[in-house]
C-alpha cells in the first residue's frame, strides 16, 4: 500500500469522478485507475462502485477513507517536522473562519505568513463556529477563528481568547429606531428579525439574550451570511443584531446601541493534540497582530 494510492482514492472520493481526480492529481486517468485497482486487489475489497453515470464509495471505501486521511496527514506532518528541525516551515496551513471576524485583519495576517513561509500551502474555509471547531477537533483544519456567546470557551480544542464585543441593532435608515440613541431588548422583541440559522453559535448569541430576558422574538428570515442580512435590513423587511465592531463594514443600514446587549467572544482555536510547525508560526503572527492592535 502506497501513499500515492491513498491520494488517488481521496481524490476520487472528493470529486466522484476518476476523470476529475486524475486531472486534480496531474496524472492520466488510466494510471490512476490502475493504481486504485491494484490497491483494491491488495485489500481484497472494492472501494468504489462504478457505473456509466456515477462513481461512489462502497461501504469498504467509506471505512478506508478516514484511516487513509490520517496516514497522509501523518506523512505530511512528518515531512514538515523534519523541515522545521532544520529551520524551514513547510507543509500546509488549513484555516477556518466565520465571516464576522473583527479581532484582526485576517487577510493581512495570511499575507504576512505567506511572505515569511512561501513553501506552505494555505487553504481557507468559511463556515459557522460550531462546524469549524468540530473540523479542528477532527484534524481537518489547523486553526479556526470563532465567535461565540459569553458562555465559556469551546471544548475539545485548544483555545485563546482574542476579543470581546457587544451586539448592536441594525435597522433600515427609514426605520423608527434609526434616530434613537439606544434601544433595549424589550423594544426589539416587537420587531421582525433576520438572523443566522437556528442551532448555530452565532444565532445563539441573540437567542440566549432574549430568552434570559424572558422575551420571545419573531425570526422570519434565516440566512447564512451577514452581508445578506444587511441587504434584507436595508429594505426595511426586518431588523438584526450583529457585532458592534463588524457593523461599520455594512452599507445602507443604521446601527443602534442596545443597552442590555449580549456579549460575543472571538476565539482562535487549534488541535489539543498539538500544532504543526505551520500552525505554530501562523499563531505567532496572529498573537503579535492582536497585541499590536
Amino acid at each position: 500500500m502506497e501513499l500515492q494510492q491513498m491520494r488517488y482514492v481521496l481524490a476520487v472520493a472528493e470529486t466522484n469522478s476518476f476523470t476529475k481526480a486524475a486531472r486534480q492529481c496531474h496524472v492520466v486517468q488510466s494510471a490512476l485507475s490502475h493504481q486504485i485497482a491494484r490497491l483494491e486487489r491488495e485489500l481484497g475489497a472494492k472501494l468504489f462502485e462504478r457505473t456509466s453515470r456515477r462513481v461512489r464509495l462502497t461501504p469498504a471505501g467509506a471505512a478506508f477513507l478516514p484511516a487513509a486521511r490520517q496516514c497522509l496527514d501523518a506523512a505530511e506532518r512528518a515531512a514538515a517536522e523534519v523541515a522545521a528541525a532544520v529551520g524551514e516551515v513547510r507543509g500546509r496551513l488549513a484555516v477556518g473562519l466565520i465571516p464576522t471576524v473583527t479581532a484582526l485583519d485576517l487577510p493581512a495576517a495570511l499575507r504576512a505568513f505567506r511572505n515569511r513561509h512561501p513553501q506552505v500551502r494555505i487553504s481557507l474555509r468559511v463556515g459557522a463556529s460550531d462546524e469549524l471547531a468540530e473540523r479542528v477537533e477532527q484534524g481537518l483544519l489547523d486553526v479556526a477563528f470563532l465567535g461565540l456567546p459569553d458562555t465559556g470557551p469551546p471544548r475539545g480544542v485548544a483555545v485563546r481568547e482574542l476579543a470581546r464585543d457587544r451586539l448592536v441593532a441594525v435597522v433600515a435608515p427609514g426605520h423608527a429606531l434609526a434616530a434613537e440613541p439606544a434601544v433595549d431588548l424589550h423594544r426589539l422583541a416587537t420587531e421582525v428579525f433576520v438572523d443566522l440559522p437556528a442551532g448555530t453559535a452565532a444565532r445563539a448569541q441573540s437567542d440566549l439574550a432574549f430568552t434570559a430576558a424572558g422575551l420571545a422574538r419573531d425570526v422570519a428570515f434565516e440566512v447564512t451570511t451577514a452581508d445578506y442580512i444587511a441587504r434584507l435590513v436595508e429594505q426595511d423587511l426586518c431588523v438584526a443584531m450583529l457585532p458592534a465592531a463588524y457593523a461599520p463594514q455594512l452599507t445602507g443600514v443604521v446601527t443602534v446601541e442596545v443597552t442590555d446587549a449580549p456579549t460575543r467572544v472571538e476565539y482562535v482555536v487549534w488541535s489539543e493534540s498539538g500544532r504543526t510547525p505551520a500552525a505554530t508560526a501562523f499563531l505567532d503572527i496572529v498573537q503579535a497582530t492582536v497585541d499590536n492592535e
